[in-house]
């Protein structure tokens, strides 16, 4: 009869938790510290968009945890990412803000990359941009025809999304541009332009319009935005800068521009390492969508010149298998020899 007893508790027991061990109520979060990590160093976007999050996050969440983040540079993010997949404990108290380029990375970098974007579970992002290409004014180039028959010099601080559409402009529109690597980030690549050690460079917009959003004012602008790269066109990008799926005609070109253009959907937002239970996501998916939705985090973002553009995290889901699943190995064979050589 114990033993009867002792196995009736132990399944109803089990019925009333999840799968992961751990209940996504607000008894269970009460009093804990939850922890977003940033695939990158303090002062970038991915800081200021985590730093945001934690600020704000755990007032949505029930119970009310404190949140704090942790910088986990390395590799151009992929330290992070890497991490996360394999060893971030699944208990829904530790999340990532996953790089916008995981799905490019991961099919064309396979040898460094230790993770399968599809399985990681997109709780929501808070804003898509997409990677466009400035140059400087004084390079007489206003249109992207204008770079055919130029020799342009473009800055990055490695394989980065600058690298990445500065080659493919050279791949699918006939530039000629040779990209400037090893800058320490974004911020130290726009200074290059500003120097005059190189001319341009490819960023997401939100990049430039942080921190140099001046370059693009008066009828006589330091800089042009000449070339945008996503899924759709960036609402405040001037509206004549022409997205470059629209400018490619061939089938296998359009196939490349698509596969690029997953870099801008992806956004800024939050992801919970594989393995965690339904009912954690389901309950931190609604906690994100609370907060996108929280005039209060609206305001500190746009404090920090920072957008505030939401997605439910069933849509970036989608996004990412489907980037994944459409590409094809000749498409990213394709486009892996027009940006990397091979």
């Amino acid at each position: 009869m114990k033993e009867r007893s002792l196995i009736a508790s132990v399944l109803a027991l089990a019925v009333l938790m999840p799968a992961s061990g751990h209940a996504a109520g607000a008894d269970y979060f009460k009093g804990k510290t939850m922890k977003i990590v940033i695939p990158y160093g303090p002062g970038g976007t991915y800081d200021k968009y985590g730093q945001t999050f934690a600020a704000h996050f755990g007032k949505h969440v029930p119970g009310n945890p404190s949140v704090i983040v942790q910088h986990m540079p390395g590799a151009g993010g992929v330290k992070a990412m890497n991490w996360a997949y394999n060893v971030m404990p699944k208990d829904g108290l530790n999340l990532i803000v996953p790089l916008d380029n995981s799905v490019v990375n991961q099919l064309m970098r396979p040898d460094k990359m230790r993770y399968d974007a599809r399985k990681f579970h997109w709780v929501g992002a808070s804003n898509q941009t997409n990677i466009v290409m400035a140059i400087r004014s004084d390079t007489g180039v206003r249109t992207w025809k204008d770079m055919r028959g130029k020799n342009l010099i473009a800055s990055s601080s490695g394989q980065d999304t600058s690298y990445i559409g500065c080659n493919l402009a050279n791949g699918l529109l006939g530039a000629n541009i040779k990209v400037v690597s090893g800058y320490k980030g974004s911020s130290t690549a726009m200074f290059a332009i500003e120097q005059g050690e190189t001319q341009m460079a490819t960023y997401n917009w939100l990049a430039w319009g942080s921190k140099v959003p001046h370059w693009f004012t008066g009828d006589k602008p330091f800089a042009r935005p000449i070339l945008q790269i996503g899924f759709w066109r960036d609402p405040d990008v001037s509206k004549d800068v022409p997205m470059l799926s629209d400018l490619v005609t061939s089938k296998e070109d359009k196939a490349v521009a698509a596969f690029i253009g997953s870099l801008g959907a992806l956004g800024r937002g939050l992801a919970l390492p594989p393995g965690s239970s339904a009912d954690m996501v389901k309950t931190l998916s609604a906690s994100y969508d609370a907060m996108n939705a929280d005039d209060a985090f609206a305001a500190t973002l746009k404090k920090r010149k920072l957008r505030l553009i939401p997605s439910k995290g069933e849509d970036i889901q989608k996004i990412v298998l489907d980037a994944i699943n459409n590409a094809t190995p000749t498409v990213v064979a394709r486009a892996s020899k027009m940006i990397y050589g091979k």
